[in-house]
């Protein structure tokens, strides 16, 4: 499937495992647009949690979903800007309390339904990396590029507190990793697009890896793709 604007790059796994530092390096090695698919997922998470609405209530939380205007703008260093009914919320949608809701809202079907349409839409035309917990099996299937990154629980607890540290959130390590431990269980075992790999994505394991060694795999299995491409 030749797409206008390039590859569709898919990047899933779970918390911690360098998901979004490396989608945005690969973004900005082949130009393309970087789509953190979970922001838009604490997005919901944070203005339901400003309104002070049931998080548990899968009805509201698709309304919610479905009222809510999230744009994602890319800006000239690759990042993107997170925009909640026009608010800059980039900062806000990083605490550990939007974290958990957000795991917890991204649960409910109505509101998966909502924002995967908006992705599959932003996926179209190719040349975009996203990254997420569902876009090679659910929002991007027939993507050119699906690739699963994972790490040891440890080591992923350890960047997400390091993460936390740099900005200003003091919070035990042991917190930290017993929280991503029940993350990663209500990831896999949600019923509505749980966290897995493809058949047919390509593994790696980042513990022990750069993050500009991750991106040069990734990068060297897009242009593979694109030289396959060309040839038919």
């Amino acid at each position: 499937m030749k797409r206008p604007n390039g590859l569709v790059i898919a990047i899933d796994g779970p918390a911690g495992a360098g998901k979004s530092t490396v989608a945005k390096l690969v973004a900005k090695r082949l130009g393309y647009l970087y789509v953190d698919t979970g922001a838009m997922y604490r997005a919901v998470a944070l203005k339901a949690l400003r309104l002070g609405m049931d998080i548990g209530d899968p009805v509201t939380m698709a309304m919610l979903a479905q009222a809510t205007d999230i744009q994602l703008l890319s800006q000239p260093d690759g990042s993107v800007r997170v925009m909640l009914d026009g608010e800059d919320v980039t900062e806000a949608i990083r605490t550990p309390e939007v974290s958990e809701a957000a795991s917890i809202v991204s649960a409910h079907e109505g509101v998966r339904e909502a924002l995967v349409a908006e992705q599959r839409v932003l996926a179209e035309s190719g040349g975009v990396v996203m990254e997420g917990r569902d876009v090679q099996t659910v929002v991007a299937p027939d993507a050119e590029v699906k690739v699963f990154l994972t790490a040891s629980l440890e080591e992923r607890a350890r960047r997400r507190w390091q993460e936390l540290r740099q900005r200003g959130t003091e919070i035990p390590y042991e917190q930290v990793l017993q929280e991503l431990r029940e993350r990663d269980e209500r990831d896999q075992q949600r019923a509505i697009a749980p966290l897995r790999k493809a058949p047919d994505a390509v593994e790696i394991d980042t513990t022990h890896l750069s993050p500009e060694a991750v991106v040069e795999q990734i990068v060297a299995l897009a242009q593979r793709c694109q030289h396959l491409s060309a040839k038919d």
